[in-house]
């Protein structure tokens, strides 16, 4: 089931903050911005890039990938300072799930303010592969386009 924000706005009463690890954004030597999520790894770059100007598909709930947060690595100095109205970028990665592959350090501002919702654009499963990087010796697998995500991920 999909829902949309009641007003609009995903912000709300501030929360205490919640704990994380300093850390630091990853960059591979040609300064294209990268993330990394166990053995899977986007150029952000491109992602930004193919989502510019796209209006959200939806919102997710701060709260339910709190417990994610400890994975990822997050400068505090910069999570302070991130814009919470830029939507997150999503992606369904080949085992069906949805992930943040942009937006963590928002995902750690909200936390830490409260915000009850925060507004995320979906990649599609062509623009998740256009934006995956894959090693010499790695295949594209199949994006799992059929398992429901309402969990984790409200569209408007």
């Amino acid at each position: 089931m999909t829902h949309p924000h009641p007003t609009g706005n995903p912000m709300s009463t501030p929360r205490p903050p919640v704990a994380h690890r300093p850390g630091s954004d990853r960059a591979d030597s040609t300064g294209v911005e990268v993330f990394q999520m166990l053995g899977w790894r986007w150029d952000i770059t491109e992602a930004k890039r193919i989502t510019q100007g796209r209006a959200p598909d939806g919102w997710i709930v701060p709260q339910s990938w709190a417990g994610m947060i400890q994975l990822v690595a997050i400068d505090a100095e910069h999570a302070a300072q991130v814009d919470l109205s830029e939507p997150l970028i999503m992606a369904t990665v080949p085992n069906g799930g949805m992930l943040i592959i942009d937006g963590w350090h928002r995902l750690c501002k909200a936390l830490t303010l409260g915000v009850e919702e925060l507004f995320a654009v979906v990649l599609t499963g062509e623009e998740e592969l256009a934006c995956r990087i894959f090693d010499d010796n790695e295949e594209e697998a199949e994006v799992g386009k059929d398992i429901p995500d309402e969990v984790m991920f409200g569209s408007a």
